[in-house]
């Protein structure tokens, strides 16, 4: 009888430790089935190859599940004989999530730590930026999308590393004046990655490494997870498909200056553990501040986590709760300093005020609740499927606003 007692203790302690100290709870969230079902027709439509998905409250998981295949096609669009069967241990390209997970919460830090102002112009670590309207440009600009710059150009045929991707920013006029309104730009968060470079005479990648990644026991948080020695990553794109069109068709909507043919080094291999964003493949080597970062839902929720309790980890304050607040306010254009708390802009219609999330291009999205201590953490790897007849992946907005809308409705 004591050896079967034994038995069941070892058991739940080994259930424990899987849960990563985190209570796994029968659905409050209700009816689970129809959030299986959302995300199952979108794989079974082939409008992506698979999901990850984590929602939790307080410090309870309520629900996490991974769906699908972690590469169902190769470069030619032919489906795999076996694909690899999605995990929640799979990394996923984070995108344009690197701009909160990394870079944000990078400023976070120097601002906590007084090196940094959020109202001090760019111009005291980016000389480029010291005349004109641009000296006009601080901090707090880059992270509102407000600066005025550029929101996209293919850096890529004019820099070959981060130094020449610098200049060529610095020289580009302005496309909007400065202040005047939100103009999402990744040029930004590359200038708000080079700051942190400066500031703190690292590397962007060894900075949040030492001061953010390992601290918080993020072991599976990275750029080039290649060469980190990671196995487990979801597939992205074909190549750079979609930003060759970018270049290419001048009818796309997107305003380049250059000579397509100038340049013609896009990859032509299926992206597994390579960063699909251009700029951060090309020209940095695959770490910048707008995208690159590699992650799995389990270590963004340690991020999230951070943020609801206020800068406050295991019994420690590491980032000021007041800094917290100052970043997670919603301002004059109804968003939050690097993470969006417009509700059209993160799929989050119905959501109680101060909700805040943020996207990323590779079909990534996480949606944060305060008031209901709630958060939600969607992957995919939409862009393994190739693009819609459009030109475009397959947009994601309906599925992530029915996620939430089920999670709401069933937590009253």
């Amino acid at each position: 009888m004591m050896g079967k007692q034994v038995y069941i203790l070892l058991l739940l302690l080994f259930i424990a430790a899987c849960n990563n100290g985190k209570k796994r709870v029968p659905s409050s969230v209700g009816n689970i089935a129809a959030i299986d079902s959302l995300v199952i027709d979108e794989i079974e439509q082939n409008h992506i190859p698979g999901a990850v998905l984590r929602i939790q409250k307080g410090d309870s998981i309520l629900h996490q599940k991974a769906y699908g295949h972690a590469q169902k096609y190769d470069f030619d669009l032919k489906k795999l004989e076996n694909p690899e069967a999605m995990t929640a241990a799979h990394l996923f390209d984070l995108a344009s999530l690197t701009k909160v997970f990394g870079t944000t919460f990078g400023i976070m830090l120097l601002v906590d730590e007084g090196k940094i102002n959020l109202d001090d112009p760019i111009h005291k670590w980016l000389p480029g930026f010291s005349t004109g309207e641009k000296k006009e440009i601080t901090i707090r600009h880059l992270l509102t999308h407000s600066a005025g710059l550029y929101q996209w150009k293919p850096t890529y045929y004019h820099a070959s590393n981060k130094a020449e991707q610098y200049d060529y920013i610095a020289k580009l006029p302005l496309k909007w004046s400065v202040g005047e309104a939100r103009h999402y730009s990744d040029l930004g968060f590359m200038l708000l990655g080079e700051i942190i470079e400066r500031i703190s005479g690292k590397r962007l990648d060894a900075y949040l490494e030492e001061e953010l990644f390992r601290p918080f026991d993020l072991r599976h948080t990275t750029f080039n997870p290649i060469k980190k020695g990671f196995a487990k990553i979801a597939a992205t794109s074909h190549g750079n498909v979609f930003e060759r069109h970018m270049v290419y068709d001048s009818t796309f909507g997107y305003d380049v200056d250059v000579d397509p043919k100038s340049w013609d080094e896009w990859r032509k291999s299926t992206l597994r553990g390579e960063v699909n964003d251009g700029n951060a493949w090309y020209a940095a080597g695959g770490v910048a501040g707008h995208a690159g970062l590699f992650s799995t839902a389990d270590d963004l929720q340690k991020l999230v986590s951070l943020l609801l309790q206020k800068g406050e980890y295991d019994g420690k304050q590491i980032i000021s709760a007041s800094v917290i607040d100052t970043f997670l306010t919603q301002n004059e254009f109804n968003n939050g300093l690097g993470w969006a708390m417009d509700p059209d802009v993160i799929s989050a219609e119905g959501a109680p005020p101060g909700t805040f999330g943020h996207t990323g291009f590779t079909g990534t999205n996480v949606v944060v609740i305060p008031v209901k201590d709630l958060s939600i953490i969607l992957l995919t790897n939409r862009q393994n499927v190739g693009v819609q007849p459009s030109g475009y992946y397959y947009d994601l907005s309906k599925l992530r606003q029915q996620i939430l809308n089920t999670v709401l409705n069933n937590l009253g």
